[in-house]
């Protein structure tokens, strides 16, 4: 169930029973578990979970169907580290993630992304 004004990046899955609230943005290659309940932005090409959804790690399974190389998914995955695990601040974790776009072209789609999310983004 979306609320009003969501926006849903391309080849975003939404499984099941998800709620998504008004305002939020859904990024591409992202992906919703069955019956997640979603009230803040979800980044590109990360997997969410639970009733009050959280991150689950990337979506590395949807990745790989859309054509995405190990070397891409490897990106993504290190961009992903930098973001959730390391537990940079937003600011210090989307700088870094900007350095990796020189070399990682993939990494745009975040960095963008990082850059306008107006609703808060799911950490």
């Amino acid at each position: 169930s979306l609320a009003g004004h969501v926006i849903v990046g391309n080849h975003a899955i939404l499984s099941g029973y998800s709620l998504i609230h008004q305002f939020c943005t859904v990024g591409e290659h992202s992906f919703t578990s069955f019956a997640s309940h979603v009230n803040q932005s979800i980044p590109p090409y990360v997997t969410v979970a639970g009733e009050n959804a959280r991150v689950k790690g990337i979506n590395s399974e949807g990745l790989k169907r859309r054509g995405f190389t190990s070397d891409q998914i490897n990106q993504v995955r290190r961009a992903y580290t930098a973001h959730y695990v390391e537990r940079l601040s937003l600011e210090e974790a989307t700088k870094r993630i900007t350095e990796m776009a020189a070399s990682s072209p993939e990494l745009e789609l975040l960095v963008n992304f990082l850059n306008v999310a107006e609703r808060g983004i799911i950490r």
